[in-house]
């Protein structure tokens, strides 16, 4: 009873500490944006998860807004926030990269991917793995030496399709093993699909309470994170001492395996400073993660959007068609087939704009910041929200509905504002996301041979909610049948 008691006191304490705090802060600065900083310790946390573990996660944003306007202070994820909905407002945020902000999230979300992921690298060597990246999956290596990959293993996957099938549970499969064999130059196997499994368990972890504890979500995805780190450990070890092996023994004509271990390897070994494993595991720990759930995510919503529109698969089928006409089934496309896709490139925008895949970035201020006549202190986050910018019917016509044509006709956007503000599906700045061409590419092929190939529609009803991921809640079930050969 009275170990319960003093841990009460401690507790009202804290609560004490933080809300005198919170509130002196806020006389301190008086030009805060609007808003309200919620419970003590908790803000208004279970609001954010509430909205979005449901359907319809809009009215968070979309109530406070309306109250506040497009820059608005809240108190999430146990930190002070400002909301921006303003686009101008965050090209201002993300083109100050490293200047007046730095990249910050929560310790629950950077716990999971480690302190090397290119999410939260700063300074020298984010700008190295960044640009390292973009080398890696620039259109001539994608047309050169990744393509072949993609056609292939997005065929074996589908070939194997029918009856029924979960759609976001077999994308997920099919960007997870591309995602392997670009980093690492593994086929499907045993040895992926377990890695895969842990994968799973990790992702839960992100949007959690951080408490460690063995039984809870974080606590579970803390312990699969530690086994993917292992087995990726493990293989950065063997393809080093193979790397170094071949460079004492002036191996002048090596086979080179055109993947982004070999690339981490070559670019450490060509003189410059050598990424440590460490560095290596957490930064392709963050791009499995990234290319596993979010281009799959994009993949298993273009369908079900197509699905809800006809016209617009139509239009799809008929693209597809006509490319697959000029060749033999066994027939790989080709980079000239991708560029022949002008309908799939506005189905993909599209998709990428409803959905809000990424919903926004969190940006912590490194000095105290004045914009549009109000202070964010030094310390606070601004979190940018690319999803309330996409679904304003300021920007866009009927935002909130699907109409891959609006693409075809830039007159849809405001003429006083720069596209490249409104849509920001890949985020903007610095840390633009580097592989959006390579993702781009995978959606392309996924459509192709599904819509040349199979015919899917829903076997039950679904509905899209958007915590801990943006994702189908039974993971979007379908009957499967084969489209008759040309």
């Amino acid at each position: 009873m009275a170990l319960l008691l003093i841990l009460s006191l401690i507790l009202l304490s804290l609560i004490l500490v933080i809300t005198t705090l919170t509130l002196t802060h806020r006389r301190r600065t008086p030009n805060l944006p609007p808003g309200s900083l919620g419970l003590p310790l908790l803000g208004e946390t279970l609001q954010l998860i509430s909205a979005y573990k449901s359907s319809n996660p809009e009215p968070f944003i979309d109530t406070r807004v309306a109250r506040y306007g497009n820059l608005f202070t809240t108190h999430v994820f146990g930190e002070p926030t400002v909301f921006s909905t303003d686009p101008e407002v965050n090209r201002f945020v993300l083109q100050n990269e490293g200047k007046l902000f730095e990249s910050s999230y929560p310790s629950s979300i950077s716990n999971l991917l480690g302190k090397h992921s290119l999410l939260l690298m700063k300074g020298g060597l984010h700008k190295r793995m960044h640009s390292l990246t973009i080398k890696f999956a620039n259109c001539g290596i994608i047309r050169d030496h990744l393509l072949v990959d993609i056609d292939r293993l997005v065929k074996v996957n589908l070939n194997g399709w029918s009856d029924r099938v979960f759609l976001q549970e077999e994308a997920k499969k099919i960007t997870f093993e591309l995602t392997v064999k670009q980093l690492m130059s593994f086929d499907p196997g045993e040895w992926s699909e377990n890695l895969r499994k842990h994968y799973l368990l990790l992702i839960d972890g992100f949007f959690t309470l951080p408490l460690s504890l063995f039984f809870t979500t974080y606590g579970k995805a803390l312990k699969a994170r530690t086994k993917v780190a292992d087995a990726l450990r493990t293989i950065v070890i063997e393809r080093r001492k193979e790397f170094e092996k071949s460079n004492s023994n002036n191996i002048q004509e090596k086979k080179k395996r055109k993947d982004m271990l070999e690339a981490l390897l070559e670019e450490g070994g060509s003189g410059g400073y050598g990424f440590s494993d460490e560095e290596i595991v957490d930064f392709l720990l963050a791009l499995l993660v990234a290319g596993y759930e979010t281009t799959s995510t994009i993949m298993t919503l273009a369908v079900k959007f197509l699905n809800e529109n006809p016209l617009a698969l139509a239009e799809l089928k008929e693209e597809h068609d006509r490319i697959k006409s000029k060749k033999e089934d066994s027939e790989a496309l080709l980079w000239s087939d991708y560029k022949s896709m002008p309908f799939t490139q506005c189905v993909i925008n599209e998709t990428l704009r409803v959905a809000n895949i990424i919903s926004g970035v969190f940006r912590r201020v490194t000095v105290d910041v004045d914009i549009n006549g109000y202070t964010i202190p030094k310390g606070w986050k601004v979190f940018t929200s690319f999803r309330a910018v996409h679904l304003d019917q300021d920007h866009y016509k009927d935002a909130r509905t699907f109409n891959p044509w609006r693409w075809q006709n830039k007159s849809v956007l405001p003429p006083s504002s720069s596209s490249q503000n409104l849509f920001t599906p890949f985020g903007g700045g610095q840390r633009i996301c580097p592989g959006y061409e390579l993702a781009r590419v995978e959606l392309s092929v996924f459509l192709h041979h599904l819509v040349t190939r199979l015919s899917v529609t829903p076997a039950e009803d679904d509905k899209l909610v958007f915590f801990p991921t943006t994702r189908m809640q039974k993971r979007y079930p379908m009957n499967v049948r084969r489209r008759k050969e040309f």
